[in-house]
Formats: structure tokens, sequence, C-alpha cells
């Protein structure tokens, strides 16, 4: 007997609309997949200008808005990959990520510097939490 997971689409006007054929997340069983998060201002659906810190500030409050949607936070993250335009912003980035976690596990990581990010943006980041 094969065991089926239950898929459930997740979508927030708290956050931005996907720009392609995909989801803000996805829960399927005891997980929540966000997709990629750029810094885009949902109530403008414009760019959030700035330096990569700034832009960070802003992908952390959507990953945020996605994951209440979710019914989750990011105190049930469990891993985080994050795509970096320069991994010269690393430190500043970092920094920002640091900020939105408070104490016990956190969560595992990828960063990584891609050629691009969609809307040439200085940071983009994805997350799997608990839901």
């Amino acid at each position: 007997m094969m065991f089926q997971l239950k898929k459930t689409q997740v979508n927030t006007d708290k956050a931005p609309a996907a720009i392609g054929p995909y989801s803000q997340a996805v829960i399927a069983g005891p997980f929540v997949f966000t997709s990629g998060q750029l810094p885009v201002d949902p109530k403008t659906n414009e760019l959030v200008g700035g330096d990569a810190a700034i832009q960070a500030k802003q992908v952390f409050e959507n990953l945020k808005a996605v994951l209440a949607e979710a019914g989750t936070d990011l105190s049930k993250a469990v891993k985080a990959t994050v795509f970096l335009k320069d991994m010269n912003d690393f430190a500043a980035v970092n920094q920002v990520y640091a900020s939105y976690f408070g104490e016990g596990i956190l969560p595992a990581r990828s960063a990584v510097q891609v050629a691009k990010l969609p809307k040439d943006v200085a940071v983009e980041i994805e997350m799997i939490a608990l839901a």
C-alpha cells in the first residue's frame, strides 16, 4: 500500500503574487515549501530599492506572510536557501537573516551566488518549514 500525501497550495495577498506558473508555497505532509521570495512590496507590487540588507528585510517580511498563511512561522523553519547576486553582500544579508531568528534551533542553510535573479534583485530566499 502506498502512502499518499496531500498537497495544498498557499496564497496570500500579504506577500507578492507569483509572477509565473508557481505557488507562493505548498503544504505537503508536515512541511511547507515556499517559493523563492523577492524584495517586492505586496502593497505596491514594486521592488524595494536599496542595498542587499534592505532587500533582505522585505524578503523576510514576505516569507513571514507566506508562512503565516500556511499556519506556521519562521521558528519552524528547517531549511533555507539564500540566492545572492553578489557574494560580497553575504555579511549584510547574514546580519538581517540572524535578526529574524531567535533562540533555539536555527534552520539549515545554503547560500549561493547566482549569475542573475528575477527582476535583477540582490537577494532571493526560499524556505522549508514544519507546517
